[in-house]
């Protein structure tokens, strides 16, 4: 009978800031300068990585194959936010949620495990310098690359799926700027309490555990810095690691503030801004701090275009 009872719910209505309507022209105008801002400066820096020969190292195959995964991350949230905030037309249907959410944290997933590598090269330039070709040779890069974007897949799917087969017995407001589980746990119906923390595991698995490969490959590379005789030369091992550094503060800092703590202990607003943070702000400042930081980047920007 309960469950003859439940309405079908067959799109959802994102909220999103929907609570300033005032302000609408003003967010289109500034996320779309941000979309933008996202893809040529991601995009260069796929060029100049893919094209100038002095960038043909792991570290920049990396940076590049970085980029591409931050246009295809913010590809996956801002379109749909740009047009909700043009048409004003806020709903989604259940497919394109279920699709939004599942491609949202596959490529979440494989930022973090990206960026684990990335750390990892760091490491072995740094640490083990005469074995650096050996060890980051041209197919062990390319299999670092694919097992970031697919190792995550099979369980993101089926989360996804687990997620979406919950009851949803209405009101369909998603309290948020995109589909995202915590949002759709909110609104299901009946017990949700494995789901919740099937959510939570995968956010620890995914999250921190790559977090925890990160600062495990810069204590073995501070502790091999420090030894360094040269005054030049740990600063420019600093200077070459700051970058990345930045990076991962930023993009784990907001989402882990995001899926780790439980959700009683966020306000839904604060959940929209470190929600931008790791979907928006990290993806559209990674060129600024890979390039204003590096003078291999700034001299190929230079060469690409000389006037």
């Amino acid at each position: 009978m309960a469950r003859d009872n439940l309405t079908v719910v067959v799109e959802f209505i994102l909220l999103g800031f929907s609570d300033l309507p005032k302000l609408q022209g003003f967010l289109f105008v500034i996320f779309l300068s941000i979309y933008i801002s996202i893809l040529i400066g991601n995009g260069l820096l796929i060029v100049i990585t893919k094209t100038h020969p002095g960038l043909q190292t792991p570290m920049y195959f990396f940076l590049g194959n970085f980029s591409f995964l931050e246009i295809c991350y913010t590809s996956v949230t801002l379109p749909q936010m740009l047009a909700d905030l043009w048409t004003q037309n806020r709903t989604i249907s259940f497919l394109a949620c279920a699709v939004q959410t599942c491609f949202l944290y596959i490529l979440g997933v494989a930022e973090c495990l990206l960026l684990a590598v990335m750390a990892h090269d760091h490491y072995v330039a740094i640490c083990k310098p005469l074995y650096y070709p050996l060890i980051m040779n041209r197919r062990v890069c390319i299999q670092l690359v694919m097992a970031s974007w697919m190792i995550g897949v099979p369980v993101l799917v089926e989360e996804t799926y687990q997620i979406f087969c919950l009851n949803f017995c209405g009101p369909s407001k998603l309290n948020h700027i995109f589909c995202d589980a915590p949002a759709l746990l909110e609104l299901a119906c009946g017990d949700t309490y494995k789901r919740e923390v099937s959510v939570h595991v995968a956010a620890l698995v995914f999250v921190i555990t790559p977090f925890l490969l990160i600062l495990s490959s810069y204590v073995k590379i501070i502790t091999t810095i420090l030894r360094l005789p040269s005054t030049s030369g740990r600063s420019k091992a600093f200077s070459t690691c700051s970058s990345h550094l930045m990076v991962v503060g930023l993009f784990y800092g907001s989402g882990s503030i995001v899926y780790v703590p439980p959700k009683s202990s966020h306000s839904a607003g604060s959940v929209k801004v470190f929600a931008l943070f790791y979907t928006t702000v990290t993806p559209m400042f990674n060129p600024l701090i890979y390039s204003l930081r590096n003078k291999d980047v700034i001299a190929s920007v230079r060469k690409l275009f000389p006037k």
